[in-house]
């Protein structure tokens, strides 16, 4: 079990300390970001905006435009609703090698409800040109987005979760953006996911083994760009496609891998938040409710399978 926060930060801080123009800006969230070692260590890369979003989002792409790399690390709710004008014109449009890293995102502040949810996040953040995604899967997959970020030159939102989550890898993966990585290969379904769902998604696979089915399992974190190929080789190679995403079921990772096989349609199914308000309680409890936990997934899996005569 690793925190992709602490693992993405620690990351971050090792790049720092090689390179002094990489500088991390926050807004009264160095403790929910896990920030604080970089604040101590290098207080001169160091940005407190307190609780102004908006005025982080400023900060950071001015020390941008003056030739600093610069990590604008916060809660995702608040990134992506409460300063998303900023992130659209001062980041995106102005083409600034701004990093958002969103914290809790998804479903993890629980309890706390709509308010601090983000499940919009990729519908309206893949609309603005240039704005580059990524939902790293694990820990290992954090501190090597955080390694590769750190000397790329466009802007990009990285949406982690909040807390421990199970490992998908046992070291950092080759990670590169646009590209999908197979966690495991099968040839009667496959499993796509982005995030924390990828994890739930081999639990899946392996309940489907135990019943004699193949499951095949995407890891798609790299939201934009996205690996169309990826997702058009697994329609061909296994015939049925079940998407999993901690966001709403329209404009996410489901609507990627529709647009992806639109030319040559396989039946996809979508797991994510309906259009509704989403439930109150425990990461894992969203996650059990809405199917997004490896025996949900691995129940419509079957029942989609079944649904199509295999």
């Amino acid at each position: 079990m690793l925190d992709s926060r602490k693992c993405f930060t620690d990351a971050l801080l090792e790049c720092a300390r090689e390179d002094k123009d990489i500088m991390a800006v926050t807004t009264d969230a160095r403790g929910s970001v896990t920030l604080s070692a970089f604040a101590d260590e290098l207080p001169a890369q160091f940005v407190e905006c307190g609780i102004a979003e908006q005025n982080a989002v400023g900060i950071s792409a001015g020390l941008a435009h003056s030739g600093k790399k610069v990590f604008c690390c916060g809660p995702a709710c608040f990134y992506v609703a409460r300063a998303l004008e900023q992130v659209k014109v001062d980041v995106a449009y102005s083409r600034l090698p701004v990093k958002i890293f969103g914290v809790s995102g998804g479903v993890a502040y629980g309890a706390l409800g709509a308010t601090h949810h983000s499940l919009h996040d990729i519908a309206v953040l893949s609309t603005f040109p240039g704005m580059n995604i990524v939902l790293p899967s694990d820990g290992h997959m954090a501190k090597k987005v955080a390694r590769v970020l750190a000397d790329d030159d466009r802007p990009w939102y990285i949406r982690v979760g909040r807390g421990e989550t199970g490992e998908v890898y046992d070291s950092e993966p080759k990670w590169v953006p646009g590209k999908a990585i197979m966690v495991q290969d099968g040839n009667d379904i496959t499993l796509v996911g982005a995030g924390e769902t990828v994890f739930h998604a081999m639990g899946a696979a392996r309940i489907l083994a135990e019943e004699g089915i193949s499951a095949r399992v995407l890891d798609c974190s790299s939201i934009k760009p996205f690996d169309t190929e990826a997702i058009r080789v697994a329609a061909r190679d296994t015939g049925l496609i079940l998407s999993v995403e901690e966001h709403s079921v329209h404009g996410g990772l489901g609507s990627l891998v529709l647009d992806s096989i639109s030319e040559s349609p396989v039946p996809v199914r979508i797991l994510g938040i309906p259009d509704e308000d989403a439930v109150h309680g425990k990461s894992p409890e969203i996650f059990a409710h809405y199917c997004l936990d490896a025996a949900g997934i691995a129940r419509n899996a079957k029942s989609f399978l079944k649904a199509n005569g295999r």
